[in-house]
């Protein structure tokens, strides 16, 4: 099993939803996020912060600051994730700074409480 977690846009989030419905995903988990990648700010800005220029802070705060997104996590079988990463970028890729960052990591067991299931059997 694989958890896959996906930082989107807060616009592309009905389609996402949609996009995991479409490759047999209906469980999943979405939480409000807020975040930046790095090609939002600018190192030399940064240099000039951590020299103690005020000018480059308040440029930083102006540039610096966390934009809204939505998390999505997903736990599915091995054989699942590669459908639902490329369904993923598909429905959020634009090509623009922001669309993003899809996360794949190892789940090593899982239970469903009100069964007692484990293992994959918990999350069918």
């Amino acid at each position: 099993m694989k958890e896959v977690i996906a930082v989107v846009r807060i616009n592309k989030m009905n389609q996402t939803k949609q996009a995991l419905t479409d490759v047999g995903v209906d469980a999943f988990f979405a939480r409000e996020a807020q975040g930046r990648g790095k090609g939002f700010v600018n190192p030399k800005v940064l240099e000039g912060v951590d020299q103690g220029y005020e000018e480059a802070a308040a440029i930083l705060g102006e540039k610096g600051k966390l934009y809204p997104k939505r998390m999505v996590t997903v736990v599915v079988d091995d054989d699942k994730v590669d459908d639902v990463v490329q369904s993923i970028i598909k429905t959020n890729q634009t090509g623009k700074p922001g669309d993003g960052k899809i996360f794949v990591m190892p789940i090593l067991d899982s239970v469903r409480v009100r069964t007692g299931e484990t293992g994959p059997a918990a999350i069918a």
